[in-house]
């Protein structure tokens, strides 16, 4: 599960670069909702270090809006999940 996360996260990383380039290039972008989704699956470091890094998408208020949705998600998810791992050992 730890090498799925981190594939995700420098695949996500990469393709925030990648769209960076290309908005600086005025070219066609990556939709939001392909970063969006990346994140979701568990790019979410590669995210967040690729929003930091590249100065990507840190101004647009709705992106971070559903950025820190999918974030808070993650966190219910992760807290229920180990709630319900407890349960099981």
């Amino acid at each position: 599960m730890f090498y799925g996360i981190a594939v995700i996260s420098i695949v996500t990383f990469i393709i925030f670069g990648i769209d960076k380039r290309k908005a600086v290039k005025h070219q066609r972008r990556i939709p939001e909702s392909t970063l969006l989704s990346l994140t979701f699956l568990g790019g979410t470091i590669g995210a967040l270090l690729g929003m930091l890094i590249f100065r990507h998408k840190i101004s647009k208020r709705s992106f971070l809006l559903k950025f820190g949705l999918i974030v808070l998600i993650q966190a219910v998810f992760m807290y229920y999940l180990s709630d319900f791992l407890n349960l099981i050992w």
